[in-house]
């Protein structure tokens, strides 16, 4: 019980990170469709700035339940996907960075190489996640000693890259909105319509990678053997239909909590339909890591339970807040502030 308990809070964790760092992560990688002079990018820089290392903590949450919760899959996961993990760590740090650096000196090639990193520590983030993702819902080719008898290049599979594009593609919507609700004149427009693109490719995508899922994962048994957890499925649809209604409504706020249920919603059908399997293997399912076979002990996870039950609640609170007390439009006055971006 506790083992699966377990599962399904390492499954909400990662959609909520998801949920949350995928729209600033959308705002880096639409800069360059989006700025169109200084001003702008410094809007965009400020859209991110008091949310996105609080939404980091995320990350750590979930990357830290995989170890504590389930650490012989971690350890498994971590040499499997040795080099995109390294790539991802290097990308997040760069970007985090950028931040901070941006402003340190007035000049322009300077500030040009920090919007750079920006861009593609935005970018690689968001394709490798997805990427990662896909391939763990595939299963990669773990031998009787769960060692990955693949490769990098074995990751990028026809399924493993419709995952990259699927994450692309919504971080994008997700920070197009998210630049709305936090812009306004010409560049709120500009946000808007992005958004309103970018949701037919999220579209298009979703019908993709649910029809890709059929031909290459078993993710499709959980809910043939158990027909109520299609209901499951109702969280994406839901959240795309709704982004686009409020959009279309100019509710932008409405929309963008819309589409963070979508993608906490294509995270979870993903997670469920992996259960109990953790990683699955390729070669024997025998082979797999599931929970039966990589969870901590019982008394480690009682107690991950009584911290978790005890600092999550206080986590949400201040995102929560957070997202209230700085979720109005950006003005002239904030970006004259001495400690803005």
């Amino acid at each position: 019980m506790l083992e699966t308990t377990w599962f399904l809070l390492w499954g909400i964790l990662w959609a909520v990170y998801f949920a949350l760092d995928g729209y600033d992560l959308g705002l880096g990688m639409n800069m360059p469709f989006l700025a169109q002079g200084e001003t702008d990018k410094r809007v965009i820089y400020n859209a991110a700035g008091p949310f996105w290392d609080g939404n980091q903590v995320w990350l750590i949450t979930a990357g830290g339940v995989t170890f504590a919760a389930f650490p012989a899959t971690y350890a498994v996961l971590f040499s499997s996907l040795y080099t995109p993990l390294l790539l991802l760590l290097f990308a997040l740090i760069f970007r985090g960075v950028s931040y901070e650096f941006r402003r340190k000196v007035d000049s322009d090639s300077w500030r040009k190489f920090w919007d750079g990193c920006n861009v593609l520590g935005s970018f690689l983030p968001a394709l490798l996640f997805g990427v990662a993702f896909a391939n763990i819902f595939m299963g990669i080719p773990l031998n009787a000693q769960q060692i990955n008898e693949g490769n990098l290049l074995t990751l990028l599979n026809p399924y493993g890259l419709a995952g990259g594009v699927l994450f692309v593609v919504m971080f994008s919507m997700h920070g197009s909105l998210w630049l709305a609700v936090k812009s306004s004149g010409e560049l709120e427009k500009r946000a808007t319509s992005l958004a309103r693109k970018m949701w037919v490719a999220v579209l298009v995508m979703v019908v993709v990678f649910l029809g890709l899922s059929l031909l290459y994962t078993s993710l499709f048994d959980n809910y043939l053997n158990n027909p109520a957890l299609f209901i499951v499925l109702l969280l994406p649809v839901t959240g795309l239909v709704l982004t686009r209604k409020y959009l279309d409504n100019g509710e932008q706020w409405k929309a963008w909590a819309s589409s963070a249920a979508g993608i906490i919603g294509v995270t979870l059908f993903g997670v469920i339909g992996l259960f109990p399997k953790l990683l699955p293997s390729t070669i024997d399912p025998a082979y797999s890591m599931t929970i039966a076979n990589s969870a901590s002990s019982t008394l480690t996870l009682q107690i991950m339970l009584g911290v978790a039950l005890t600092f999550v609640p206080l986590v949400i609170a201040y995102q929560a807040w957070v997202h209230i007390r700085f979720g109005h439009k950006i003005t002239q006055e904030d970006l004259e502030y001495e400690e803005a971006y």
